[in-house]
């Protein structure tokens, strides 16, 4: 129960700090990564993200909605499957985006505060280990393994 409740724990209160740095900002923690994805590879397929992220596809689909209403991507049809978009950032997104990737850094920097080189990669290969593994549990060994 131990890894269970500093996974918790971890993951509680880093999304708290992030929700607080991000407010002023206009986003959220569950919001920042798809941010990212979409500023960083403009005209990505809302399909690609489902491939990306460790996240249920109607997930996706509300924070693409709220990204898009509040006015930091658009969406255009893909005429090779009219299932799926393109999606863009607006000016809006590309304005902050150098600061929500400085807060992202900031954010793991805090959380490795006081690992060695050495245990930094350590954790973050046994993390990913993990995650692979419950990944296959449920049926999500389809996804990538990335995430930027």
């Amino acid at each position: 129960m131990k890894l269970l409740k500093w996974i918790s724990v971890a993951d509680r209160l880093t999304k708290s700090y992030l929700d607080n740095q991000f407010a002023a900002l206009g986003i959220n923690s569950s919001q920042h990564m798809y941010l990212l994805k979409i500023c960083r590879n403009p005209g990505i397929l809302q399909d690609s993200l489902i491939q990306s992220f460790y996240i249920h596809p109607s997930n996706i689909i509300r924070m693409i909605s709220s990204l898009e209403k509040n006015g930091f991507l658009t969406k255009e049809p893909y005429d090779k499957d009219k299932r799926t978009c393109l999606l863009y950032p607006t000016q809006k997104a590309l304005d902050i985006v150098h600061q929500v990737q400085k807060i992202c850094d900031d954010a793991e920097a805090l959380l490795m505060d006081g690992l060695s080189d050495e245990e930094k990669i350590i954790l973050n290969t046994s993390l990913s280990h993990v995650g692979k593994n419950i990944a296959r549990k449920i049926g999500m060994e389809r996804i990538k393994d990335e995430f930027d």
